[in-house]
C-alpha cells in the first residue's frame, strides 16, 4: 500500500466525559465491535476480576477509574484504528488536556440522565479552541433518562455546539425500543439478548409504510415519525466540512454497556472522521503528508511492564514514516537516538513494529532522555507547540516511611514526576522535597504506585503553598534579586530541571512580590519564563 493511502487509512482519536459516562466501556466496546477483542470486561465488577482493557494499572482496576491515557490499536473495515482513552476523573485532566494535542478528533460520552457535566464542559472547551472534530455519543438509553431533544438542547447550549442527530433512540429506559439509524436509513431493535450477539440491522427504505408500525408498535411508530420530522426542520443536514472544521457536531445515541449504538457510531465514525491533520510548530505548519519524519512526545509512562521496570515515551508521528533502528534528532538535546524496539500498542500488550505512519502512536524505550513536549525529526530543527503544562494547586511535604528503601523512593519519585502526573521541587534552605499536584488524588496514586512498583513507601506532610511561581530574574547579579532571595528563602525551591521557583503561600504574597521587585519576573508555568 502506498504511503498516501496507508496515512489516509488512519483514525486518531480520543475519547472523552465526565467520570462515569461510560468512556471506558464505550472505547472497549468499539474494541470488541471491530474485532480486537474477543469480549468485553465488566469494567465495574470487581467480582470477575477482569476489569476493562484500557484501565491496566493495578489501581485502576480497584478503584474502577482510569488514572492514565492508555492507546489502543486495530484495524476495522481497512482503517487503521488508534483510540486514546483518557482520565475522566477531573484531578487527571493535565493527562488528557496533554492526549488532546495529540489525537485527530474526538468523541464526547454523555450520560443520559445526568446530561452535560462539568469536566464535559472543561475538556469540550479544549477541543472547541483548537478546532477538533467532535461526535457526541449519548450513553446508556437503556435507562430512564431525560427527553433526547432536551439533551441536545443543553449540549447547544452548555458546551456551545452545532448538532445534527444522525441516530435517534426509539423510546428510552423501559419503554427503549432501539435506534433509528438517521445516517444509514435502518433500524436496530434492542432486545435483553443484543449484550451476547451483535444485531441484525433492519433496512427499512420508507418510514410511512406499515412495516415500522410491525417492528415497534403503533405507538412507538408515530412518535418516531413525528419527531423526525422535528429533527428534519430543526436541525441542520449533516456537512462533513463543517464537522471536519470544528463547526458542526454529529449526534449518535446509544447503550455500551449492553453494546447498543456503538455500531452505528463507529461505522459512521471511520466514513466521516479525519485522517492525519497538519500541526503547528514554532517555525511552520507540518503536513502529515511530508516525506520527512517528525514526531512529538505527549505522555511519558513508567513500569508498563513492571517485570521489567521499563519507561515508555508516547509518541505521535506527525509527518512522514517512523523506522525502527533509524537515527532522528532529539531536538531539545541536539543529538541523534536510534530505536531498536519501537512499539505499537493494545493497552499493556506491545508489540514491536518496524515501521509506523502519520496519525500512529508509537511507544519508546526511554532511560531518561525525553520529557513531555520533547520535538524527534529527521534533523530539522524544530519544536511543535501548543503541549500544555500545568501549575500546580496542591502542595505536600514527601517523607520516607522506610529508612531501607531511600533508593527504591528516590528513583520511583524521580521516574513519577517524569509522567508530568505532579512536580517535584526540593527547598534551598533544607533540602526537603516537596510535591506539587494538579489534583488531590494525584497524591494517592503516587504513594500506590511507589509501595506497588518500587518497593518504597512514603507518607506526606502539608505543605502551606498556594502556587508555585517559576523565578527569572532580568539581571541574577543585581542587588534587587538578591534583596529576593534573602527575603523569601523560606519558600525558594529548585524543579526537577534545576529552575528556581518561589512557592508563594497566597495571592496576596504574589502581587507584593511583583511590585517590591519588579525587576524578578514570575511565571506560572515552567515554559512562561524561558
Amino acid at each position: 500500500m502506498s504511503f498516501l493511502k496507508e496515512i489516509e487509512r488512519r483514525r486518531t482519536f480520543g475519547v472523552i466525559a465526565h467520570p462515569d459516562a461510560g468512556k471506558t466501556t464505550l472505547t472497549e466496546k468499539l474494541l470488541l465491535f471491530g474485532g480486537a477483542i474477543q469480549e468485553a470486561g465488566a469494567v465495574k465488577n470487581n467480582k470477575i476480576k477482569k476489569g476493562a482493557t484500557s484501565d491496566f494499572m493495578e489501581i485502576e482496576r480497584q478503584r474502577g477509574i482510569s488514572v492514565a491515557t492508555s492507546v489502543l490499536a486495530f484495524n476495522y473495515k481497512d482503517k487503521k484504528i488508534n483510540i486514546l482513552d483518557t482520565p475522566g476523573h477531573k484531578d487527571f485532566a493535565e493527562d488528557t488536556f496533554r492526549t488532546l494535542t495529540a489525537v485527530d478528533s474526538v468523541i464526547v460520552v454523555i450520560d443520559v440522565a445526568k446530561g452535560v457535566e462539568e469536566q464535559t464542559e472543561k475538556l469540550v472547551e479544549v477541543c472547541r479552541m483548537r478546532n477538533i472534530p467532535m461526535i457526541v455519543f449519548i450513553n446508556k438509553l437503556d435507562r430512564e433518562g431525560r427527553d433526547a431533544f432536551d439533551l441536545m438542547d443543553e449540549v447547544e447550549q452548555k458546551l456551545q455546539l452545532k448538532v445534527t442527530p444522525l441516530s435517534y433512540p426509539i423510546g428510552m429506559g423501559y419503554d427503549f425500543k432501539g435506534i433509528y439509524n438517521i445516517w444509514e436509513k435502518n433500524i436496530n431493535l434492542f432486545s435483553e439478548d443484543s449484550r451476547k450477539n451483535i444485531e441484525d440491522v433492519i433496512s427499512v427504505s420508507d418510514l410511512a409504510t406499515g412495516e415500522l408500525d410491525q417492528l415497534v408498535g403503533n405507538k412507538a411508530a408515530d412518535k418516531l415519525r413525528e419527531e423526525l420530522e422535528i429533527i428534519e426542520g430543526i436541525y441542520p443536514e449533516f456537512d462533513r466540512e463543517q464537522y471536519i472544521n470544528g463547526e458542526l457536531q454529529p449526534v449518535f445515541f446509544g447503550s455500551a454497556l449492553n453494546n447498543f449504538g456503538v455500531r452505528e457510531l463507529l461505522d459512521c465514525f471511520i466514513q466521516i472522521a479525519p485522517s492525519p491533520r497538519a500541526k503547528e510548530s514554532d517555525t511552520r505548519i507540518v503536513d502529515p503528508k511530508e516525506d520527512k519524519f517528525s514526531g512529538f512526545v505527549f505522555k511519558i509512562h513508567a513500569n508498563m511492564d513492571p517485570k521489567h521496570r521499563d519507561r515508555l515515551a508516547f509518541i505521535k508521528i506527525v509527518s512522514g514514516t517512523f523506522e525502527r533502528n533509524t537515527p532522528y534528532l532529539h531536538v531539545r538535546q541536539g543529538k541523534k537516538l536510534k530505536f531498536s524496539s519501537p512499539n505499537a500498542f493494545f493497552a499493556e500488550k506491545k508489540e514491536i513494529v518496524d515501521i509506523s505512519y502519520a496519525g500512529d502512536i508509537v511507544g519508546l524505550h526511554d532511560t531518561g532522555n525525553f520529557k513531555i513536549g520533547d520535538t524527534l525529526t529527521e534533523g530539522e530543527i524544530m519544536s511543535f507547540i501548543g503541549i500544555p503544562s500545568f501549575s500546580p494547586e496542591h502542595f505536600r511535604y514527601i517523607n520516607n516511611a522506610d529508612p531501607l528503601k531511600s533508593k527504591q523512593l528516590e528513583k520511583g519519585i524521580d521516574q513519577l514526576m517524569d509522567e508530568g502526573v505532579a512536580q517535584l521541587f526540593t527547598l534551598e534552605m533544607n533540602g526537603r522535597k516537596v510535591i506539587g499536584t494538579v489534583g488531590a488524588l494525584q497524591y494517592e496514586v503516587i504513594q500506590y504506585r511507589l509501595e506497588h512498583e518500587y518497593g518504597a513507601k512514603c507518607t506526606y506532610e502539608n505543605f502551606p503553598a498556594y502556587k508555585a511561581c517559576w523565578v527569572r530574574p532580568e539581571d541574577p547579579k543585581s542587588e534587587e534579586f538578591k534583596e529576593f532571595k534573602r527575603i523569601k528563602q523560606k519558600f525558594l525551591a529548585h524543579d526537577k530541571s534545576g529552575q528556581l521557583v518561589f512557592l508563594a503561600d497566597s495571592d496576596f504574597s504574589i502581587q507584593m512580590t511583583q511590585s517590591k521587585f519588579p525587576s524578578v519576573k514570575l511565571g506560572f508555568t515552567s515554559e512562561e519564563i524561558k
